[in-house]
């Protein structure tokens, strides 16, 4: 992706969490602080189940009534149900605001531009009043623009961006490895960690609490990851729940299939490093693990 490019992904969902409780109601249930949420600092965070198991992920952006949530718009209705049923008592309110904001991805480059032109080093500056911030989970993936379409349409006119196809992020974000088609089908299957969410900045262990906070600083501290989402590579589809093998044996699982395919794979019994640039098989089809850019 270019520095005189933006790539539009229309279909996101957004919730505002606002109300008195709001920060509160976020700390004791998220896996990052909420603390470091500001008008100058956005952040990428999850909600575990209490086993520790994935559920959802999604940015936080300040706004003036609470907190936007921004997510994949295949788990906004789940995400909703869970955040309110941990609303219990708390004075927290939540409204789906999906069709009022879209998402523009700049580069890392122009995003530097607009820092120097406003005068400011935060991950979040506004440009005509709209918020950009800096990916938190990798800086190579670039900015987030954070607006409704018409005024990103105009911010886009303004910085002179030629609009490119969304496929490019994600193909992008897929050999960074970060999956985000068909995360829906990571629910329950894997533990925090095994998402990576610690590489990609989403787990704040210093923080206190958090749902799921006792099996995943258990698995942390006493070095017990065993396997990792990774992307892969096939000439054919795969098949979700289908077992990857090398050399017949078990080496992971399929998680995601095409266009950008993840497996759980193992990196320990046996060693990431025996099969990681070697063929496997998933239901007689050939894959390999896509290595990180």
């Amino acid at each position: 992706m270019k520095k005189d490019q933006i790539i539009i992904l229309e279909k996101r969902g957004v919730i505002l969490i606002s109300g008195a409780d709001a920060n509160d109601f976020l700390q004791n249930i998220i896996t990052n602080d909420i603390k470091k949420v500001t008008k100058k600092n956005s952040i990428f965070s999850a909600l575990l189940s209490p086993q520790g198991k994935y559920l959802n992920e999604f940015f936080i952006i300040q706004s003036e009534n609470g907190y936007l949530l921004d997510c994949s718009e295949d788990s906004i209705n789940d995400l909703l149900e869970t955040l309110k049923k941990y609303k219990l008592g708390s004075n927290v309110q939540f409204q789906d605001l999906s069709s009022e904001f879209v998402v523009g991805i700049i580069n890392h480059e122009k995003f530097k531009e607009l820092q120097i032109e406003i005068g400011s080093e935060d991950n979040t500056i506004y440009y005509r009043d709209t918020p950009i911030f800096s990916d938190p989970r990798n800086k190579r993936i670039g900015a987030r623009i954070f607006s409704n379409l018409e005024k990103l349409y105009l911010t886009v006119k303004k910085l002179n961006l030629k609009i490119i196809d969304s496929s490019e992020y994600y193909l992008l974000i897929y050999k960074l490895g970060i999956p985000e088609k068909g995360i829906k089908y990571l629910k329950d299957k894997l533990f925090g960690l095994e998402a990576n969410f610690e590489e990609l900045h989403a787990i704040d262990f210093k923080k206190g609490c958090f749902v799921g906070q006792e099996n995943t600083s258990r698995m942390k501290l006493k070095n017990k990851l065993r396997r990792r989402l990774l992307p892969l590579e096939a000439s054919e589809k795969l098949d979700v729940g289908a077992e990857l093998k090398y050399e017949n044996s078990k080496v992971g699982v399929i998680l995601i299939d095409k266009p950008y395919p993840f497996g759980l794979i193992n990196i320990v019994n046996p060693d990431l490093k025996e099969f990681e640039n070697k063929e496997l098989i998933a239901n007689n089809k050939s894959c390999r693990i896509l290595k990180s850019i």
